[in-house]
């Protein structure tokens, strides 16, 4: 491969510039820069050109032209080994350009700041960035082409081991990561110009969504062992607690439907963000177990054990705190695929480590409040269904009381805790509740009233004196009755059913206490 000669420069980020800038310098490799970057160099006490005088053509329009010149992409796309390509970059004075280096303007930072203006977004659309970018990466037999300043070490160690090269499998990876990178900043600005109507009016939902996810690891199979997958981490996700931002600290690879069980995990974590001690138990993505506690963690996970550990074997686990040594030792007793946490203490590692299957994911910010972001998005065949995730935070003690009696303050507080469980329960749900832990669960029936005997029939303790949330309303009084015969005193649900009255009269009759939230929660 021919040696870097003549490199190209044209930075929004300016972190590892100096360092790259110097290593090219040192290797006598000649800068062409443009404005800031230029400047940044000069500071630097790097030589280098400025890209006025390259081209003979000066910077005009507020900077917007600057790169678009025959100079400058004939340097770049004209092929080598191409005799005509040669002869007439000799003919019009067109150098090779071997390296080109370029980051894009902040357009997702720039539309992700509160109060960013149309105008704003629309001056932060890269013109000849990109063009650059993509005209290195189609000629990378030719060009090497950095987007990532991540990769600027790797680059100046190569071109020193290989005498001033740059290897044709380098510039290949160089060239799909660059492609990659264009694709996500178009999909971006595509996908936030969508949000305005042909008026500029704000829309509720976009009218084009630009999706870019990067693979973070192939999986020895997918749902089930006949199947493929992967697992693609979102490139324009924030960096909230997710299992793409995960660490895995001890255990064999995620399989598929870890991954799957992990994210139900944390966002049901998410919902005792105030709580001093929660652990959740997930199996098959429906919670089996949840509790919170003012005293210990392992206090928290004890309870959440006791609702169905039956279920539990061999579930994904979810706490709100630093996992500890007595909690680690509570742990170890049962098997258990995966844990989640936003730390592990030393001595609760070393407990763990032993088991040589547990995945134990450390995940930054679990626990904490934070800013959730995104949407929800599900593949359908020949589309996909896109929407707000359900993020929503109801205020059950400002609920509609409809019963003649109201919930005691001991109901109050277990309708509020079964209220933040019941969303997370794949629909229909219901979920029995007391003292800060669930006690029984029933999910995803194609009645509300069978979910209920289930939730009945799963409990391992006394139902007498719990209370029941549901995620949608009760069609039918049946749904009431059967909480009554098993000792519930009183009933969180949204309301909204045309037997409102009758269901409300059942509650009556089993002096039970009833509030409607207007808030449905199916999961499906």
């Amino acid at each position: 491969m021919p040696k870097i000669k003549r490199a190209l420069i044209s930075v929004s980020d300016k972190a590892g510039l100096d360092e790259l800038a110097r290593g090219l310098a040192s290797m006598g490799v000649e800068i062409i820069s443009t404005g800031g970057t230029s400047k940044a160099l000069k500071d630097a006490k790097v030589p280098v050109t400025d890209i006025s005088d390259h081209t003979g053509f000066p910077e005009i329009l507020d900077g917007r032209l600057k790169t678009l010149h025959p100079k400058i992409h004939g340097g770049i796309l004209g092929i080598r080994e191409n005799k005509k390509h040669q002869e007439e970059m000799a003919k019009n004075n067109v150098c090779p350009i071997d390296l080109v280096v370029v980051n894009l303007y902040p357009f997702e930072a720039t539309v992700a700041k509160p109060g960013c203006t149309f105008e704003e977004a629309i001056e932060n659309i890269d013109i000849g960035g990109p063009t650059m970018l993509r005209a290195a990466a189609k000629n990378h037999h030719d060009v090497a082409v950095v987007c990532d300043p991540a990769d600027y070490p790797a680059i100046i160690k190569e071109m020193r081991e290989k005498g001033g090269e740059v290897s044709a499998e380098t510039k290949f990876m160089l060239a799909k990561k660059v492609f990659a990178h264009t694709a996500r900043y178009d999909s971006a600005i595509i996908t936030h110009l969508s949000r305005y109507d042909d008026a500029g009016k704000l829309l509720e939902v976009p009218s084009v969504v630009g999706l870019t996810f990067e693979k973070v690891q192939d999986l020895r199979y997918g749902e089930n062992p006949h199947q493929k997958a992967a697992f693609y981490r979102d490139a324009r996700a924030a960096a909230e607690p997710s299992v793409a931002n995960a660490n895995q600290l001890h255990g064999k690879e995620l399989s598929y439907n870890n991954i799957m069980d992990a994210d139900a995990t944390i966002e049901m974590v998410g919902e005792f963000v105030d709580n001093p001690f929660a652990a959740v138990i997930v199996k098959h993505a429906n919670p089996c177990g949840v509790a919170v506690s003012k005293g210990s963690l392992s206090d928290a996970f004890a309870k959440a054990l006791s609702c169905d550990p039956v279920s539990a074997f061999g579930g994904i686990i979810g706490l709100n705190r630093a996992l500890d040594e007595a909690t680690a030792k509570t742990i170890s007793e049962t098997f258990f695929e995966v844990i989640v946490a936003p730390k592990y203490e030393a001595k609760a590692l070393e407990i763990l480590k032993q088991k040589k299957n547990i995945r134990l994911l450390e995940i930054p910010g679990l626990g904490e409040k934070f800013k959730h972001s995104g949407f929800a998005l599900r593949k359908v065949v020949g589309g996909a269904l896109i929407g707000d995730r359900d993020l929503s935070c109801d205020d059950v003690r400002g609920s509609k009381v409809v019963t003649k009696r109201g919930p005691t303050e001991e109901e109050w507080a277990a309708l509020e805790f079964a209220w933040r469980v019941v969303k997370h329960v794949k629909s229909n749900a219901i979920v029995y509740a007391a003292a800060g832990r669930t006690v029984g669960i029933g999910a995803g029936q194609m009645s509300r009233v069978d979910s209920s005997k289930i939730a009945v029939m799963k409990a391992q303790s006394s139902l007498k004196g719990s209370v029941i949330a549901s995620d949608a309303f009760f069609p039918f009084r049946d749904g009431v009755d059967a909480a009554a015969a098993a000792g519930a005193t009183a009933v969180v649900q949204p309301g909204g059913s045309v037997r409102d009255e009758e269901v409300i009269k059942a509650a009556d009759e089993n002096n039970i206490a009833m509030v409607f939230t207007g808030v449905r929660h199916f999961r499906h």
